[in-house]
């Protein structure tokens, strides 16, 4: 009989390791509320959500605050 379980997607070769750790401290409540969401939404990986969500609100800022314009921000105010 043959195993039907979870299986894993392959990460291709040339997508590169993540080598660099980053650290977040959050309150009992806080944790409370991801893992209501998570678990409302069935989210199974809580990491590539966090980092999704994290690097999706950067870079919509980053785009939101560096449009090109065509007058400096002092000659719009005017």
């Amino acid at each position: 009989m043959v195993n039907q379980g979870k299986t894993r997607k392959k990460v291709p070769s040339s997508v590169p390791p993540r080598k660099q750790r980053m650290v977040c401290l959050m309150s009992e409540e806080e944790v409370q509320i991801v893992d209501r969401y998570l678990e409302k939404y069935q989210i199974k990986n809580k990491a590539r959500w966090l980092r999704e969500i994290v690097l999706s609100y950067i870079h919509q800022q980053l785009l939101d605050e560096d449009y090109p314009t065509l007058f400096k921000e002092h000659d719009m105010r005017r």
